[in-house]
């Protein structure tokens, strides 16, 4: 039985057992029993309101993890890799992009980001979660070496 029954059935027992509204201790059970109704109402706002924030909730979880497993399965956000699917149908893209190695000044958790990342001039540090400014951050070119072939220093 919910709260906003309990009160119809007081507010029904006080009825039938003849409870005079006219009286002193009538108007007080009448007073009682309507704030008693309003509180019941409110109640049953409250719970239907908290069903809504916690969809709500749920919802902005699961959209937040989803963007996470896209961030961090990029290439690039802290592997210093590349994603085969990423490349074009020539597979020459591959020579073209260059990666930098970045520490993080907040935690010293270092990273791998291509030109398009660098050139944006910041980047969240996956680790602390401190905004990494490029201008003031340590910022080195990585140097791939390819099928045992040395690049040049």
């Amino acid at each position: 039985m919910t709260t906003s029954e309990k009160v119809a059935y007081l507010k029904g027992l006080a009825e039938g057992l003849g409870v005079d509204e006219r009286s002193n201790e009538g108007k007080l059970f009448k007073v009682i029993i309507d704030i008693l109704e309003d509180l019941a109402l409110d109640l049953a706002d409250t719970r239907d309101s908290l069903v809504d924030l916690t969809d709500s909730v749920d919802a902005i979880s699961e959209e937040l993890e989803e963007l996470e497993d896209e961030f961090y399965d990029s290439p690039c956000s802290s592997c210093g890799g590349h994603d085969e699917d990423d490349e074009d149908d020539d597979g020459d893209d591959e020579d073209d992009t260059v990666f930098y190695s970045v520490e993080c000044p907040g935690c010293g958790f270092k990273l791998t980001v291509d030109e398009d990342i660098l050139d944006r001039g910041s980047f969240e540090c996956p680790e602390c979660g401190e905004v990494i400014d490029f201008k003031d951050a340590s910022v080195e070119e990585v140097l791939f070496e390819e099928d045992g072939k040395d690049e040049e220093d």
